[in-house]
């Protein structure tokens, strides 16, 4: 794992139900990314299709080793870059299911890990849609972190982002370093939790989180809340787009040192107590 500091990039956009269009936003956007002078660019979920109609997403999902996949991996080969892509829609076990899946690709363009959002949007939204993604949506069952040049990765969707048990294990049983939290918050969830949350996770887990975010308008019935933001192990924002719905990438510095100095100075890992303390019948 890397100890010099890596700059690293997260990219906002408005994905669309589109294939071709996406991707060739994802292309120019990692053309920026790499230019900015950073080694690894963490889109949002749903970044290759957002569906217009129902049924759409299901229809288009495919195996990870499918031309969609392939056509990414080749672009972080070619682009000497790694990527952070999630979700993805990749086919479920049956016809009627989809995973909702985040993927690690290496900058020879191989996949590196992924993972199954274990957490699914079945929400009423105040003064919004009713959403419901398990109707065809597997939920994942498996706590993946993977090490890369910007350091230890621990994985997340979007939703998964209000279970903070699933970034504990990530940070003191998987030894997380940066948590991803690619997404697409509904525009009311969004304007209420979103930063709060993620500065929340950040500081109680003294890692870096990278939250890659959809923006603005999809089609007539979907919208995003946008404000991709990047924020270090104190809970400063250190990376953020000016505008909260434009299409673009948020660059900044992981500082290793910087992850060291705030888990030495308030060292949680050491006085957290085990998950035997808490079922003691004493309390």
């Amino acid at each position: 794992m890397a100890s010099n500091p890596v700059r690293v990039a997260a990219a906002q956009m408005t994905s669309i139900n589109d294939l071709a269009a996406n991707f060739a936003t994802c292309s120019r956007l990692v053309k920026e990314a790499v230019a900015e002078g950073a080694k690894f660019v963490c889109f949002p979920e749903s970044f290759s299709f957002i569906a217009d109609k129902d049924g759409e997403s299901v229809n288009i999902a495919e195996p990870l080793d499918g031309p969609i996949m392939q056509q990414y991996c080749s672009l972080a080969r070619e682009s000497g870059i790694w990527l952070s892509l999630g979700g993805f829609q990749e086919r479920g076990s049956d016809d009627a299911h989809l995973r909702n899946t985040h993927v690690i690709i290496d900058d020879s363009g191989s996949i590196r890990s992924s993972y199954s959002k274990i957490h699914l949007f079945d929400v009423d939204v105040p003064g919004g849609r009713v959403y419901k993604e398990s109707s065809f949506t597997e939920p994942g069952k498996d706590i993946v972190a993977v090490d890369s040049p910007a350091g230890r990765l621990g994985l997340s969707v979007c939703y998964d982002l209000r279970f903070p048990e699933l970034y504990q294990q990530l940070r003191f049983q998987h030894e997380a370093q940066i948590l991803l939290v690619p997404s697409a918050f509904t525009k009311i969830t969004g304007q209420a939790h979103w930063e709060i949350l993620l500065r929340a996770r950040a500081i109680e887990t003294q890692c870096y989180v990278i939250a890659a975010a959809q923006a603005g308008k999809h089609n007539d019935k979907r919208e995003s809340y946008g404000d991709t933001l990047i924020i270090d192990p104190w809970g400063t924002v250190v990376g953020r787009l000016p505008d909260r719905i434009s299409t673009g990438i948020a660059v900044a510095d992981i500082d290793f040192s910087l992850i060291d100095s705030v888990r030495a100075k308030i060292p949680i890992a050491k006085q957290r107590k085990p998950v035997e303390f808490w079922k003691s019948e004493s309390l």
